[in-house]
């Protein structure tokens, strides 16, 4: 079967946009993170019931948003496959444990009963940090430069906090940390949680390479992981592959509609960025490292970038078209995220 990159990219709009892109959880990253990513897509945020959502760190250490009631599946779904998969997800803390005999998984266990046993009541990060570093062991810590100091691994206290049964209280910064009420991992991992099937059903057709990317897991573990029910494609001579019970919707065409898409939306979080745009300097815009903007999606392509910049009560949004597009839609876009923020849009510049 063989597909274009517009065809597939036209199949991801249609497969994130309702609220199953909660199954993978929605980065909640900045203020248009996760309520913005679901508003975008239709969900009505503000009739939410308080509670329903939770935030927590997953994937990549990652703040992420998920239903509540999905955490327990959520937590199975989104542990390291492996020891060699934990060792990749915690990056340079996997080599102090190596030498010191330890085990990644066990270290990361380590870690959660330390935080479980003193996260009680909300407390913030950094206090929870500092009491942290007190009980742990040498090979669990590092000095950091930035803070002049001595703690535990970022990406291990990320990761373990979870396991900890841990959850972020909404819209801390510095992030507050308590406990997830009643909180249990499931036994065993829900097919519609599952990682590597989440990624395949909202941004494929993929190859185990770029789910290995998004997950921070290797291509091996993935490999392993891999699903039977998938159907081999070809976007644009390259070999892909999609759950067998989606391939019947690629093909169709892009929906229609002007979305400004935040910085870490789902849709951005495609591996294959090349694939999503192919002009170098704009991908190195949209992708960058710090500052990132969010891009300005468009009959299924992103054409352009936008940032919003705050002033009182009020926010200026600035747009860059690569592309021609709508600009009164963009513009509609614009206010609707002001109201969104609570604020008033002051100016709109489009280039």
């Amino acid at each position: 079967m063989k597909v274009t990159r517009e065809q597939v990219l036209a199949h991801r709009v249609a497969a994130q946009w309702d609220e199953q892109v909660l199954d993978l959880g929605v980065q909640d990253t900045g203020p248009d993170g996760g309520l913005w990513a679901l508003a975008v897509r239709g969900v009505d945020v503000a009739a939410l019931d308080p509670g329903e959502l939770a935030t927590v760190w997953t994937l990549r250490g990652a703040p992420h948003l998920y239903r509540r009631a999905d955490l327990p599946a959520v937590a199975a779904a989104t542990a390291p496959f492996s020891d060699a998969d934990a060792g990749k997800r915690i990056f340079d803390a996997a080599r102090p444990l190596k030498a010191a005999g330890i085990p990644n998984l066990v270290a990361l266990d380590t870690v959660a009963d330390a935080m479980r046993s003193i996260v009680t009541a909300p407390m913030v990060k950094g206090e929870m940090s500092g009491r942290l570093t007190e009980v742990m062991d040498p090979p669990y810590l590092r000095f950091c430069v930035p803070c002049d100091a001595i703690h535990i691994h970022e990406q291990s206290f990320r990761l373990a906090a979870l396991r900890a049964g841990l959850e972020l209280q909404p819209g801390t910064s510095p992030p507050v940390l308590e406990p997830i009420p009643g909180f249990a991992p499931a036994a065993a991992v829900p097919e519609r949680f599952d990682v590597v099937r989440a990624y395949l059903r909202l941004l494929g057709p993929a190859t185990p390479k770029l789910v290995g990317g998004f997950l921070d897991a290797p291509v091996k573990d993935v490999r392993a992981h891999w699903p039977e029910d998938v159907v081999e494609v070809d976007v644009d001579g390259e070999q892909r592959w999609i759950l067998a019970a989606d391939a019947d919707r690629l093909g169709g065409d892009p929906p229609a509609g002007t979305r400004l898409l935040g910085p870490f939306d789902l849709f951005l979080q495609a591996r294959d960025r090349p694939l999503l745009v192919a002009d170098r300097a704009h991908a190195a815009d949209l992708w960058r490292t710090l500052g990132r903007p969010g891009g300005v999606l468009a009959n299924g392509e992103i054409v352009g970038t936008w940032r919003a910049r705050k002033a009182g009560a009020a926010v200026t949004v600035s747009v860059e078209l690569w592309s021609p597009a709508d600009r009164a839609a963009v513009a509609e876009q614009a206010e609707r995220l002001a109201a969104f923020r609570g604020l008033t849009l002051k100016c709109l510049d489009i280039t």
